[in-house]
């Protein structure tokens, strides 16, 4: 989620002000105590006053937040699932390739195994950069304003982001988004040059 906000915390008998992160599996706190809540753990969460009230099993915590107070709530109760963060939209023709299906029940026309012509969006599982040189041919099946996502193992010697984005590039590519795949998988969007969002000016 990538939320945060400096705010004072009341728990378990303390008081502090610091700095609160509301991440994709927790709400963390760091001031003069530290906190960190499992969003699968909670139990209620409510939004008043300015105030985040939090109820987990280690008890109730209050995040002074003022006016980000029910955002965080809406957050907390709502989260994004994957195919949200992927950006997988109802009806796309999606392509998976060495990957387990993230789309969630959001579009019923999936290709496994292999790259359909003119998909919206390919997931292509690459473990090492030798992987990476199938980009090219791979950007061939794509419409032309589809995206490939290329997930990778995190922290891995054999494949780097750093790597991951120079073969998209060498293929044409352009990255413009990472996202967390899975604990153990980072994903890395590309798109066509055409297909690159214009900035504002």
């Amino acid at each position: 989620m990538g939320q945060e906000a400096n705010c004072e915390v009341s728990f378990a008998g303390k008081k502090s002000a610091g700095k609160a992160l509301l991440e994709t599996d927790d709400l963390i706190f760091r001031g003069d105590f530290r906190l960190s809540i499992s969003l699968k753990s909670i139990q209620s969460v409510e939004a008043a006053d300015g105030v985040l009230r939090v109820t987990s099993p280690e008890g109730t915590a209050l995040f002074t937040l003022g006016a980000k107070a029910d955002k965080w709530a809406h957050k907390i109760r709502h989260p994004r699932t994957l195919a949200d963060k992927l950006d997988v939209k109802p009806g796309m023709l999606v392509s998976l390739i060495g990957v387990p299906n993230p789309v969630e029940g959001r579009t019923s026309d999936v290709t496994e195994g292999r790259a359909a012509k003119d998909s919206d969006l390919i997931f292509y599982g690459a473990a090492t950069d030798k992987d990476l040189s199938k980009l090219r041919s791979l950007r061939k099946s794509l419409k032309p304003k589809g995206a490939i996502w290329v997930v990778y193992p995190k922290g891995q010697k054999q494949i780097t982001e750093v790597g991951v984005i120079k073969a998209g590039r060498q293929a044409g590519l352009v990255d413009i988004k990472v996202a967390r795949f899975s604990e153990t998988h980072t994903a890395l969007k590309f798109v066509g040059q055409a297909s690159r969002p214009v900035p504002n000016l």
